[in-house]
């Protein structure tokens, strides 16, 4: 397999390494399972000659012409953590040129996947359009303004489909890659899930700051801060719209712009982060917690937290 990163100006160090690293540590343990897979040819590709790191660091590429046609081709993110700097970012002239790269490897049969910021420059081609992705949580609504086209599901630390695979935040970048891995051999990612001490993980869930996410627009904001004193009265669209000084349908349609859910839902996530709050900070029993964020009982918040974070009460309390 032919797997090319394409590295732009201004990359992750942390997320290059990363990709880096978990391929060549299959490279050098495939040779120890009974039915080795092929190796990876890993070539790091830039549309410069010249590719500095965030850091500072010179990254040394080939240039996007002068290598064979990919089976594979990672995008890992930009070393431009917040929606200014990112915006910034994708202002730059190389940026258009690592698009047409993408495009043209797209058009060759290539699978392209990204992580993090990177689904950005992914999306900037118009490839993900009609298609579902993620990316980091924190970006979600600057992504979801940009590309409207794309099914956006910032929850997932990982989306796939045939032809694009995409990662959460920062450390997603080894899920993408054992991703990539597990594809040619899941026994092999397994292995290098092991040595790296990599758990299984579905969702970026659990490490959302909805809090965060609310600051994106105002009427969220306003939203935000009126749920959090209703934790334990429950909701109510009619005192939510009133609250946010609109009407219920203009909330609603807001709320899907900006987080891609019904007021509901956000609803109900800021009383899943308040629950596991109080689970990792006392010794309350998940009834009364239940109590404290509006559910009747326990069982109910046992299931919600299993649903969204797919961990269970135990897990939470101990910080896993």
């Amino acid at each position: 397999m032919k797997l090319h990163i394409l590295v732009c100006d201004g990359v992750f160090d942390l997320g290059l390494a990363a990709l880096t690293d978990t391929v060549s540590l299959a490279n050098a343990m495939s040779s120890s399972l009974p039915q080795a897979p092929a190796h990876i040819e890993l070539t790091l590709v830039g549309v410069r000659r010249r590719i500095l790191t965030a850091q500072g660091l010179t990254v040394p590429v080939v240039t996007a012409r002068g290598v064979p046609e990919p089976d594979v081709v990672l995008v890992p993110a930009f070393g431009d953590k917040m929606p200014d700097t990112l915006s910034a970012r994708l202002t730059r002239p190389d940026v258009p040129d690592a698009v047409a790269a993408l495009q043209l490897w797209s058009t060759a049969g290539a699978h392209l996947g990204a992580a993090c910021s990177g689904s950005f420059l992914l999306a900037e081609s118009g490839l993900l359009d009609g298609h579902r992705a993620t990316t980091s949580w924190w970006l979600g609504p600057m992504f979801r303004q940009r590309y409207p086209n794309v099914t956006l599901d910032e929850s997932r630390m990982i989306v796939n489909s045939t032809r694009f695979t995409t990662a959460g935040a920062a450390l997603a970048h080894v899920d993408l890659a054992l991703h990539i891995i597990r594809g040619r051999s899941p026994a092999l990612a397994a292995l290098v899930a092991r040595y790296l001490l990599v758990e299984a993980r579905n969702s970026q869930a659990e490490f959302v700051i909805p809090d965060h996410l609310a600051h994106a627009d105002p009427m969220v904001e306003r939203f935000e801060s009126w749920a959090r004193h209703r934790l334990a009265q429950g909701f109510s669209l009619a005192e939510a719209a009133s609250a946010a000084g609109t009407s219920e349908r203009t909330l609603a349609r807001r709320l899907q712009s900006v987080l891609g859910k019904t007021p509901l839902s956000y609803f109900q996530d800021l009383r899943v982060e308040h629950a596991v709050h109080l689970l990792r900070t006392g010794n309350a029993s998940v009834d009364q917690i239940a109590t404290q964020v509006g559910y009747s009982d326990g069982a109910t918040l046992r299931a919600l937290l299993r649903r969204k974070l797919g961990r269970g009460v135990r897990e939470l309390r101990r910080g896993g």
